[in-house]
Parts: C-alpha cells; sequence; structure tokens
C-alpha cells in the first residue's frame, strides 16, 4: 500500500484535477475553438475552404473510415468529396466543431491508442493555422515544445508531399537539426535532382511550408539560385 505524503493523503488524493492533455489532445481543442471563434462562414487558408469546409473534413476523416482513401488517393477524391458535402449540408456547423473536439468515434482507426499522436499532430497543427492565419489581425503563436518535437517527428511526411520536386529540398530548425526530405540521401543526389536548397525556419513554420502553405509560411531558402528559382516556382499541397 502506497504510504501517505506529510499532508497526510496519499499519491492518489495529490492530484487537482484531471490530468493536463496532451499537446495533439491539446492541439484539437484549440483547433475546435478557433473554428467555433471563426464562424462557419469564415475564410480560411486551406484552399477553396470556409470553416465549415474544414470543419465536415476533420470529422469525415475521423468517422468515415469509407472515405479516408480519397484523402490521399486522387482516383477515388470523389466519393470524399461527395460525403463531405452531404455532411455539410446534414450537419449544423455548431455540432461539426462538437463532434470533432469530442474526438473519433470508438469505430474510428483514430481511436486505436497512439493513434492520436501518430497521424493527428500536423493535421491538427496545419489547420489550426489554416484558420488562425487567415484572420486579418492574426499574431504568430508560441509552440509547446512538446508540440514542437510531435512536429518533428511527423514532418517526414514532406518527403511524399515533395516527392516529384526537382532539386533536394533540406529543412533546417533554429537549433541546427537538419532532414533531407527531398532528394536521394546524404550519399548524393536524385538523379535529376536540380540543385539543392535549405528551407531555414522554426519547425511550425517548416511544417506549414512543406504541406503548401507557403504563402503564410515564415521560412528562408538558401542554395543554388537556380534551384532556388525552380522550388519556388513549383505548386505542391498535400
Amino acid at each position: 500500500m502506497p504510504e501517505d505524503g506529510p499532508s497526510g493523503s496519499g499519491p492518489a488524493a495529490s492530484g487537482s484535477g484531471p490530468a493536463e492533455p496532451g499537446p495533439v489532445r491539446r492541439e484539437r481543442l484549440l483547433l475546435a475553438a478557433a473554428l467555433a471563434e471563426a464562424g462557419p462562414d469564415a475564410a480560411t487558408k486551406c484552399a477553396g475552404w470556409d470553416a465549415r469546409d474544414l470543419a465536415a473534413h476533420l470529422v469525415v476523416r475521423e468517422g468515415r473510415p469509407d472515405a479516408a482513401p480519397g484523402m490521399v488517393l486522387s482516383p477515388l477524391s470523389f466519393y470524399t468529396e461527395r460525403v463531405q458535402r452531404r455532411t455539410v449540408r446534414a450537419v449544423p456547423f455548431d455540432r461539426l466543431v462538437e463532434r470533432f473536439r469530442q474526438g473519433p468515434p470508438k469505430f474510428s482507426p483514430y481511436a486505436l491508442p497512439g493513434v492520436d499522436k501518430i497521424a493527428n499532430g500536423v493535421e491538427f497543427f496545419v489547420h489550426h493555422e489554416d484558420v488562425l492565419r487567415a484572420r486579418p489581425e492574426w499574431r504568430p503563436r508560441d509552440i509547446s515544445p512538446e508540440l514542437g518535437e510531435v512536429l518533428w517527428r511527423r514532418i517526414k511526411i514532406a518527403r511524399f508531399v515533395l516527392r516529384k520536386v526537382q532539386v533536394e529540398v533540406t529543412l533546417v530548425q533554429p537549433d541546427g537539426r537538419s532532414l533531407r526530405v527531398s532528394g536521394r540521401g546524404p550519399a548524393g543526389r536524385r538523379a535529376g535532382a536540380r540543385g539543392a536548397v535549405r528551407v531555414h525556419g522554426p519547425v511550425g513554420e517548416l511544417v506549414l511550408w512543406a504541406l503548401g502553405r507557403r504563402d503564410v509560411a515564415d521560412v528562408r531558402l538558401t542554395g543554388d539560385t537556380d534551384a532556388v528559382k525552380t522550388l519556388t516556382e513549383t505548386g505542391w499541397s498535400l
């Protein structure tokens, strides 16, 4: 049996409330609050979507596994878009936001232990910034070290997003940590690569840049002049 502490209460009684949510859960709550505050018709930085569309996307992503493949596979996107449009029409905005805030349904793959941290950190961060940075009064926010580590561990997704980019791209944090996300690897350039570019910035800005929010990401590009030009003229998004 655990011994009581100096106050006479055991460890189980020493807490003052529920455990603090982890960085991904906290980002979910902040995104839900930002959507609710913005309102259904608010613009976002997710091209072509207002806040209502974004809320529907988040709910469909976690609650309709049948529609999830179309979010990454273009031939199936028509079905995903149809499900999302129906969701927008059928479910009031405030209910969409509340469904998202509460988390995935029990039957969802996203409800499995560990999946939230792996699959949702980047998703929630980027869409939170999509809402915030569309506001005229937007100001940068501080990213917790915990969320920053989650983002850095998952930033490898940029290798998929940038797979067709014809230059080598290396993402570089202010502390010097770096990750090559386009190119063959340390041994040499991918065949056909047209020079190399290093993208410098805080991890949140690197994530936004890599996932297609280049117009709002605060980063600095260095490298071969022609390679930088090629990269800035290339379009991509997730």
